[in-house]
């Protein structure tokens, strides 16, 4: 039996408490957290100048350059003036150069050679980066618990990436078929498919930006309503994206450069010439570029709902996501008739394409704040 005590004496004197330790939750999780992080932002910089590039191939008209499908000895680039003019020989057996580009040279050929080539070279590399990422932090031990199926998801979607790359490209490598170009539904696909990727990094690496516990607190304050808002614009404005592709597909920005009228009248003329019917949604350049006008007003118009409401959000960094959303989204618009009245030229061209991703990052960051809202004290405010 424990002997007697004074009822003045300190328990403290005789045994130490055990430290509480804090944070509990983040350690049984574990894992370099910060450093997967740095990982990720490096992927999602270099999927950005991956649609950079891709962009430019297309203004170019270089994305048929290169006829086969290699993923491994397609890294290498012709070596000698021999295989150089095996390539352009390849070229020239399909119907881009046969029906647009019988005057190019062996010179010219070696310029939009490289657009490609460089595009499809730094698809590569994101490839490696990504595999040597993973199994960095999987060998070492350092995947924080739940996150393995995570990180192999933009692996995945790489992977894929590449296969829908080819089948896009496929569309156009035809011999007697009129073919002088991609088909703009397929362009749409791997446009949509790079957003899609783009999307997921850009939500993991919100969520690898706070702690666990301040997650899992965060979740409980979620603001419902105005996280459907959000869904549903961010929805709206890939379903944006994917019409825009199909404009640049068939080069549909350069039909019709006034505005706001498109020929002088509301609806273009001949917008549905082509049979079957159906053809006119994704190959009438007119109908094509009006749908994406008209997408154009309604989702402005609905952002401005969604932004009406989340400047009601309680929480101030909230509020300063949708103002950042909305301000890009507008200028967007702006971005939008400019390059239309100008005709599309590739610098105007570049920058609408370049403010799809900020406009798509931010729409992004918005409805992760409302899922995860980030508490403010009063005092704070």
């Amino acid at each position: 039996m424990s002997g007697k005590r004074s009822i003045f004496e300190e328990v403290t004197d005789t045994k130490k408490q055990q430290a509480v330790q804090p944070g509990m939750i983040d350690r049984g999780r574990g894992g370099a957290r910060n450093a997967i992080r740095v990982w990720l932002m490096i992927l999602f910089a270099l999927v950005v100048v991956m649609i950079a590039v891709g962009g430019l191939t297309r203004l170019t008209d270089s994305g048929l350059s290169i006829t086969e499908w290699r993923p491994i000895t397609g890294a290498l680039p012709p070596m000698t003036e021999a295989d150089w003019q095996a390539e352009f020989d390849k070229y020239k057996q399909i119907d881009q150069w046969r029906i647009q580009n019988q005057w190019m040279e062996l010179g010219d050929f070696k310029s939009i050679y490289w657009w490609e080539w460089g595009h499809r070279q730094l698809g590569r590399m994101i490839g490696l980066v990504w595999a040597a990422g993973f199994l960095t932090f999987l060998l070492t031990r350092k995947i924080p618990t739940g996150w393995t199926g995570k990180l192999i998801v933009p692996g995945l979607l790489g992977g894929l990436q590449g296969a829908v790359g080819w089948w896009m490209v496929a569309s156009g490598v035809t011999q007697g078929e009129g073919m002088t170009a991609v088909a703009s539904y397929r362009l749409a696909t791997h446009l949509g498919l790079a957003f899609v990727i783009l999307g997921a990094l850009a939500w993991y690496i919100f969520e690898l930006g706070r702690e666990e516990r301040d997650l899992m607190q965060a979740r409980r304050a979620k603001e419902v309503r105005l996280f459907s808002l959000s869904t549903g614009l961010m929805h709206f404005a890939f379903l944006q994206i994917l019409i825009g592709a199909l404009v640049a597909g068939i080069d549909a920005g350069r039909s019709y450069t006034d505005w706001p009228l498109m020929g002088g009248q509301l609806l273009p003329p001949d917008a549905t010439m082509l049979e079957p019917m159906w053809r006119n949604f994704f190959e009438s350049p007119g109908l094509v570029q009006f749908i994406h006008r008209c997408a154009g007003y309604l989702l402005f118009i609905f952002a401005v709902v969604v932004w009406r409401r989340g400047s009601g959000s309680a929480h101030p960094q909230t509020r300063f996501a949708f103002n950042a959303a909305f301000a890009a989204l507008s200028l967007q618009v702006v971005v939008g008739i400019v390059t239309v009245v100008y005709g599309a030229p590739w610098q105007v061209a570049i920058f609408h394409q370049f403010m799809a991703v900020i406009v798509w990052t931010l729409i992004l960051r918005a409805r992760f704040l409302t899922a995860y809202p980030i508490a403010t004290s009063v005092r704070g405010v």
